[in-house]
């Protein structure tokens, strides 16, 4: 159990992560590292556990918004939604196997994925402001059930940056617009994450107090951020992207110089 002061510091920070998480994703790129503060000397498998339980309750109310004012379809969602789960629980596996051995080998691949996709959104200032989708329904769904297979075998695995990922790739690959990307985003991240906590949690890797106590500050952040989301629209969604995703850079960056 964390003192006090760490243990308030870690509910901040979910909150915080939360709010950009349910816009832009990117929560678990705070939340982690606090965790790996708050909770010095823990294995990779009950810190993502208990940042699993912390993200499940963001994502499932940032989703829920987002299907409330029927940013999507939910036919739309079925297959992405199926996908992500069958992925997160292979990533799962994978991390127990690889405990340990994998996650310093992985801040600086996210880096370069992070300054690629900022590059890309900078360069395509119209990118995201219009929905206009680039393939046939059939097509679309089937690129996007690959899509969330691969991220959330990723979130599985590691996680931090899953969001982000998803909402670049829905915009860049499959021509969405920010908010309904963001949408889209929410529920493939949600279906990961609720799948991440049963198995992670079901092996006993997670710090109930903690995890309890940051997963409200994650679910009134991740309210309060879709509401905000769905009232700005797309422009200031992609505007926070590339502010979320540039701190994000520096951050990783900082980690990475400081070993």
């Amino acid at each position: 159990m964390p003192s006090l002061p760490a243990f308030l510091l870690l509910v901040v920070a979910a909150t915080l992560a939360g709010f950009i998480d349910a816009a832009v994703g990117g929560g678990g790129l705070i939340t982690i590292p606090a965790l790996l503060l708050g909770l010095p000397g823990q294995a990779w498998p009950v810190i993502s556990g208990t940042n699993k339980v912390v993200a499940c309750t963001g994502t499932t109310i940032a989703a829920g918004q987002f299907l409330r004012a029927k940013a999507l379809h939910w036919r739309e969602l079925v297959g992405p939604v199926v996908a992500s789960a069958a992925g997160a629980s292979l990533g799962v596996a994978t991390a127990y196997f690889l405990a340990g051995r994998f996650e310093r080998a992985l801040r600086p691949a996210m880096i370069v994925v992070m300054v690629a996709m900022l590059a890309w959104t900078l360069w395509k200032p119209d990118a995201g402001k219009d929905h206009a989708p680039r393939f046939g329904r059939d097509h679309q769904r089937l690129l996007a059930a690959a899509i969330a297979f691969v991220l959330g075998f990723y979130d599985g695995l590691f996680g931090p940056g899953t969001g982000s990922l998803l909402i670049f790739l829905f915009v860049a690959v499959l021509g969405f617009d920010f908010v309904r990307a963001s949408a889209l985003a929410k529920s493939v991240n949600w279906a990961s994450n609720v799948t991440s906590v049963v198995l992670f949690v079901s092996r006993g890797s997670w710090v109930p107090v903690v995890a309890v106590a940051m997963a409200f500050g994650n679910g009134l952040g991740g309210y309060l951020g879709a509401r905000t989301a769905l009232a700005k629209g797309s422009a200031w969604v992609r505007a926070i992207f590339i502010g979320v995703v540039g701190a994000l850079i520096l951050r990783l960056g900082w980690q990475f110089v400081r070993g």
